[in-house]
């Protein structure tokens, strides 16, 4: 899940398992905002997902027509709005939950369905539910996973726990179910929506009988022009793999730019001068740069003449390569959300590119930054370099969000951009 989604969630609710949406926190300029399906001070809920499809389609008063989502979301067909395993919450059954053996499907689940009540609490403004979880700081703990209830005093934090749900957790469903509404939805929206889910259904079902019968059908690839497309790319690619220069796409708060990286005895050299790095808004833009004769370090690099000669004679091909595509957008945001809001492969580039600037400009502020000494350098070894014995880092987590936007900053400072 990215920052910026809008997702199909399912809640196991005293009135019943609803579907609804959810909108996970995303930024409006400066403002953050977080939402779930709903009008004022109603929570919207439906009864299965043709209904919820069908008011989608035909609604356009609710909080949630104004995420930049929403014509996405509008645009599913409702196979599609199937809520996934992993955002399917039993509220009801909190209680059985806590009351199991704390092993890792256990833990994982009730701090998902717990934070995701902590989450309808902030939206809806649910008293109720926000002095739940004040009064009761040791739910906490269960960011810590599995671990944190090992031996004797884990066993008792356990115990806390399932306390603190048995006492008070049967007053925060009177409290959600108090907002929860089941809209009145267009009958002829629903028998489409319907439709679609059935026809789906006898896709798949048609898809398994296709591949249980045809296990033993060779099949023959005869469309020549695809082959060939492939070669090109082929050839492209083995092109940048034989000079040893790569080219880089990065994707910043200004923009998308590109420019090229190699390694010479592991040690990074950007097209750049001084631990300025050259870009281009496009790849025509640095082809066209390349042609021409310009002090810069890489023509230090013996094969660098190769790509200035393909850049001459109009035969080079900037193409990216997908390990070579940084996105830096949103990291900062979804990390002060917590870890399970980052793309952490996306993170890890990012630390790549990152740690690769600086080492370029002989600058040790991002060593020294991402030290996991540090409360950011903790948290980024954390997601990056998940060991179960390791307790998770604590909320909140602004100020890691706002080291990360520093280096950030410090990055696109060395940009410069033709």
């Amino acid at each position: 899940m990215a920052s910026g989604d809008i997702v199909p969630i399912a809640l196991g609710l005293t009135k019943g398992d609803l579907v609804t949406l959810w909108a996970p926190r995303w930024r409006d300029g400066d403002d953050e905002w977080q939402a779930f399906l709903g009008h004022e001070e109603d929570l919207y809920g439906f009864e299965s997902v043709a209904e919820l499809a069908a008011f989608i389609r035909t609604n356009a008063e609710n909080d949630l027509v104004d995420h930049p989502a929403w014509t996405i979301i509008a645009g599913l067909s409702a196979a599609e709005l199937e809520p996934e395993e992993q955002f399917v919450f039993d509220l009801v059954g909190v209680p059985e939950l806590a009351a199991d053996d704390p092993d890792p499907e256990v833990v994982s689940e009730l701090e998902d369905t717990l934070e995701l009540v902590r989450n309808l609490g902030d939206v809806c403004e649910l008293d109720t539910v926000t002095k739940f979880y004040g009064s009761h700081p040791v739910l906490g703990a269960l960011a810590g996973g599995v671990n944190a209830f090992a031996g004797p005093e884990g066993e008792e934090l356990w115990d806390q726990i399932g306390a603190a749900i048995a006492k008070d957790w049967d007053d925060v469903l009177d409290a959600i179910d108090s907002v929860v509404t089941i809209p009145e939805v267009d009958a002829d929206a629903v028998a489409v929506a319907e439709a679609e889910l059935l026809a789906a259904e006898e896709n798949i079902v048609d898809a398994e009988d296709a591949a249980d019968s045809d296990d033993e059908i060779e099949v023959v690839d005869l469309t020549k022009d695809d082959d060939e497309e492939e070669e090109e790319e082929d050839e492209v690619l083995s092109f940048w793999h034989e000079v040893g220069i790569d080219p880089v796409k990065i994707v910043t708060s200004e923009g998308t730019v590109y420019t090229l990286r190699c390694y010479v005895d592991d040690e990074p050299i950007f097209l750049g001068t001084d631990g300025a790095i050259t870009v281009f808004g496009s790849e025509r833009a640095l082809a066209r740069y390349l042609a021409d004769d310009h002090e810069h370090d890489l023509t230090r690099v013996s094969t660098y003449a190769e790509v200035q000669t393909a850049a001459v004679d109009g035969s080079l091909e900037v193409e990216v390569d997908d390990e070579n595509v940084y996105v830096l957008p949103g990291l900062a945001d979804d990390l002060g959300s917590g870890p399970k809001s980052v793309d952490t492969d996306q993170l890890d580039l990012a630390v790549e590119l990152f740690t690769d600037a600086a080492d370029y400009a002989e600058d040790d502020s991002v060593e020294s930054a991402l030290a996991v000494s540090t409360p950011l350098g903790w948290y980024v070894s954390y997601l990056l370099n998940p060991d179960p014995t390791r307790l998770a880092p604590n909320p909140p987590f602004a100020a890691e969000a706002d080291g990360w936007r520093a280096l950030e900053q410090a990055f696109e400072a060395r940009l410069n951009q033709e």
